[in-house]
């Protein structure tokens, strides 16, 4: 079986509300994703933990980090800088200013492309 470039407008793919704060969208292949979150200032992701490999760029505003548990090490990320977070590690966040990242994932999320992320709904 031959392999297929795709050529995407990542500019016209509709964001998806994940309640008021949150939006996303995202593209895929067979071993990563690329999501863009807008998130506004005091958006929370609770505590949650994945399989997949994460990096998280931040374009504009600041989440903070909280990595392994709410008491455990904080980390604000800022614009123009990078967060790597490796698999099954723990972590909580909130938007500090209207935010923009850029996420990476590998392997791609399946509960996102399922519809089964209900932790970041509502």
């Amino acid at each position: 079986m031959q392999k297929m470039a795709r050529h995407l407008k990542f500019n016209q793919i509709p964001f998806e509300n994940l309640g008021e704060l949150i939006q996303r969208k995202f593209v895929y292949g067979e071993s990563i994703m690329l999501s863009e979150l807008r998130l506004t200032r005091g958006a929370k992701v609770p505590l949650h933990s994945h399989q997949n490999e994460q990096v998280t760029y931040i374009l504009k505003g600041v989440l903070k980090f909280w990595i392994g548990s709410l008491e455990g090490e904080i980390i604000l990320v800022k614009s123009g800088e990078v967060l790597h977070l490796p698999s099954h590690l723990s972590h909580e966040v909130k938007a500090l200013e209207n935010t923009i990242a850029l996420d990476l994932f590998s392997p791609p999320r399946e509960d996102w492309i399922n519809k089964e992320d209900d932790y970041l709904r509502g």
